[in-house]
């Protein structure tokens, strides 16, 4: 069994360099690594790692501690924490200097639930066709979190010594509370740097296939959601009143609803915005440029807002998620309820955004409380050289010529936990996909088995330049 997954990533990793010849450097062959990424990968994907009811996190954490065990880690270098459900791993490459800060690779092991009866091919039953990699998990994140296994293994066979300590953990509720993901952050607190492997990621060409540019993930915006209550006395139908709970808060939501949050651009956000202009339509490239030299361009504002691929880049969003009111068909409603869920710009405070939200709603009978669950407000990670140069030169090894830039994302991920202790974290997955592949949290979620050979070359650079 070991002998034909061998030879099939040995064969990926021949195809793969052939496809991507004009971008990509001759790709060195691992091929017991590539072998491990793959066979680690379609083994965590089989484990159900959902939360609730048979989670089986803890499961596909002790099979991860067998292959690190077996790979030349002590065991007692490796803590597997249960928490409810759940559980985190916490695994320790000890360096040579004990006075120098770690370096940490982060991910997690927990996947978004996926029905069986939904999807094309059982979402739990890894399965390799057409050059993919099928199943929940093969984006989002475990064959990224593999192919870093298998790549720190690589190493410890070629006989790295690292400098500091290099700590690979995984999170066990990432898609759900974090609760995990901040009791990790807690932990290791006195990191010198994270690279979130569940961030950032290359970009390729829907028609050749070849890689276009790679991001790197320096921010996130925060999360927030906001419950807008409104409460009436209620009544009979038949004696209607002008204070009607579901009508006050509709209103309300529609004023929200028209409104836009200033616009707003970081040293970051900028340098995204003039490189990744070259890959979009001529309308949208034009603004983003123009975005970019000026925030207050009202030409950009408008064209970069009316598309749902950008609005999200160019400051805070509110959007209301859910609404709930009344009790009766025939009764006048005595309370009515909706959620706005925000996405905030680094730099703003929730409390803030909140109270903006109540003076655009203009309504004191609309009451605000902040029921957000798993998340806290953090600001960018700086644009370190060491970590730039480093991520740099190792995209340059295996696509040269391949641009390399910061993004900033409008979701949620461990790195907020570390980016508030005062950790830089960034976002540093060196997977490619096609943006038409890309169902991460979506049905027959998938990964091109190809993009193996190329990732553990990046990491094994990578890592060793951020660990001496």
């Amino acid at each position: 069994m070991r002998v034909a997954v061998f030879r099939g990533v040995a064969m990926v990793s021949v195809l793969a360099a052939t496809a991507l010849a004009p971008a990509q450097a001759k790709v060195a062959v691992h091929p017991i690594a590539e072998a491990q990424a793959l066979d680690m990968a379609k083994k965590a994907i089989a484990f159900r790692s959902v939360r609730g009811p048979g989670n089986q996190t803890p499961q596909v954490l002790a099979y991860l501690k067998a292959q690190l065990v077996a790979g030349g880690f002590k065991s007692d270098d490796i803590e597997i924490t249960p928490v409810d459900d759940t559980a985190y791993m916490i695994a320790r490459w000890p360096g040579s200097d004990p006075k120098a800060k770690p370096l940490v690779i982060s991910g997690h092991m927990d996947v978004v639930e996926a029905k069986p009866a939904d999807w094309q091919r059982d979402p739990f039953t890894p399965v390799v066709e057409n050059g993919y990699l099928f199943g929940r998990g093969a984006t989002d994140m475990k064959l990224d979190g593999t192919i870093a296994i298998a790549s720190l293994l690589e190493l410890k066979r070629e006989g790295y010594k690292p400098r500091r300590d290099i700590i690979i953990e995984f999170s066990g509720d990432e898609e759900t509370v974090m609760k995990t993901s901040e009791i990790i952050a807690g932990k290791l607190s006195n990191a010198d740097i994270v690279l979130n492997i569940d961030g950032g990621g290359g970009a390729l060409d829907e028609k050749t296939g070849k890689p276009l540019y790679f991001t790197w993930q320096g921010a996130e915006k925060s999360y927030s959601d906001f419950q807008l209550t409104v409460t009436n006395p209620g009544g009979h139908s038949s004696a209607p009143r002008k204070d009607n709970a579901i009508n006050q808060l509709a209103a309300a939501l529609v004023r929200i609803g028209k409104y836009q949050f200033k616009p707003e651009v970081s040293d970051l956000t900028r340098a995204y915005f003039i490189q990744a202009a070259k890959y979009e339509s001529p309308e949208t490239a034009a603004a983003m440029r123009a975005f970019a030299a000026d925030p207050t361009d009202k030409v950009a504002i408008a064209t970069l807002t009316a598309n749902p691929a950008t609005i999200g880049k160019i400051g805070t969003t509110c959007v209301t998620t859910l609404v709930s009111g009344g009790h009766a068909e025939n009764a006048l409603p005595q309370r009515a309820t909706a959620n706005i869920n925000c996405r905030i710009f680094p730099g703003h405070k929730p409390a803030d955004i909140m109270a903006e939200l109540a003076r655009v709603a203009d309504d004191p009978a609309v009451t605000f409380k902040d029921v957000t669950e798993g998340s806290v407000a953090t600001p960018a990670s700086p644009m370190r050289a060491d970590f730039v140069n480093a991520v740099t030169k190792a995209m340059g090894q295996v696509y040269p010529g391949v641009p390399v830039f910061p993004s900033q994302s409008s979701g949620a991920s461990d790195s907020m936990w570390f980016r508030a202790k005062g950790v830089d974290s960034y976002g540093a997955s060196p997977v490619f996909i096609k943006a038409s592949d890309e169902f991460s949290h979506g049905l027959n979620e998938r990964t091109p088995v190809a993009t193996i050979a190329p990732s553990i070359d990046y990491y094994l650079s990578l890592f060793t330049d951020l660990s001496k």
